[in-house]
């Protein structure tokens, strides 16, 4: 599958929020690097792949898919994949992991009999289940608001909730800008016509306009490639996700249509 280039971010620039969801919220993200690899033999490609740096083998490595619809042949391509890349990279590591991130248990396909010599590496995470638990973790609220469909005043109010939630938790000032752009950018994502003003509103955020998101946008109206209704913060955002999408193999069609920018534009971002 293609997963949603919003995942791809938190996997590249706020791991932690990965960590937090599997459990191991004080990993060294340092030792990390994110790719989606291809196994080019085959002409597959990994959604996600968290590699260790040179040096540090002794940790493991996570295979990672974000899965939001229900495929039967899911778990033969997935573990097929993870073969095929071991055998073709040959890592040092003892130990990998497969990290599946479902939007609800109902979009998990069936799982192959003759592939249980795999489930003691298999991790599966379903996000609406725990949402239900007490305390839900920041991480795990964020991956929500990735996947849930949800209207304009109940997505605001959740996202004002992790925005206090961000608020409190996270202590390091450098991770907490990261996250809270995040947020906006993630409901930037869900409603593009949405204006600074009224993203403003909707997110009752004071400090939006001390933000890269709002500082980049307060020019709206000069976007490169005449993006019209989209701040040039959101614009960067967006440009910076280009490339990721030109190594999972997307067209620029595809591209355009998914980022909601014009065919031009991403053309000529991908030549850069």
């Amino acid at each position: 599958m293609t997963a949603d280039p919003l995942f791809y971010k938190i996997f590249k620039d706020i791991p932690e929020l990965f960590f937090e969801l599997i459990g191991q919220p004080h990993r060294d993200k340092s030792i990390y690097e994110y790719s989606a690899p291809e196994i080019k033999q085959q002409g597959f490609r990994l959604d996600g792949l968290l590699s260790t740096r040179p040096g540090y083998s002794f940790a493991p490595i996570y295979f990672i898919e974000a899965q939001a619809y229900k495929d039967n042949n899911f778990y033969r391509s997935f573990f097929g994949k993870i073969i095929l890349y071991l055998t073709q990279y040959e890592p040092t590591n003892e130990e990998w992991y497969a990290v599946v991130i479902y939007d609800k248990r109902s979009s998990e396909g069936k799982f192959p009999p003759y592939l249980k010599i795999f489930l003691p590496v298999l991790r599966r995470f379903y996000l609406d289940e725990l949402a239900k638990t007490p305390n839900q973790s920041l991480g795990v609220g964020i991956m929500r608001l990735v996947v849930e469909k949800k209207r304009k005043t109940q997505t605001g109010e959740f996202a004002r909730q992790l925005i206090n939630q961000t608020k409190s938790e996270v202590t390091n000032a450098t991770l907490q800008e990261k996250v809270l752009e995040f947020i906006q950018t993630v409901v930037i994502d869900k409603f593009p016509n949405l204006t600074l003003k009224e993203l403003e509103v909707m997110l009752d955020l004071e400090s939006l306009k001390n933000s890269k998101v709002y500082q980049e946008g307060k020019q709206e109206g000069k976007q490169e490639g005449k993006q019209e209704g989209i701040s040039e913060g959101v614009l960067k955002q967006k440009l910076e996700t280009i490339p990721i999408l030109v190594e999972l193999g997307l067209t620029t069609e595809q591209i355009a249509e998914r980022l909601k920018l014009d065919l031009e534009t991403v053309r000529e971002n991908v030549k850069k």
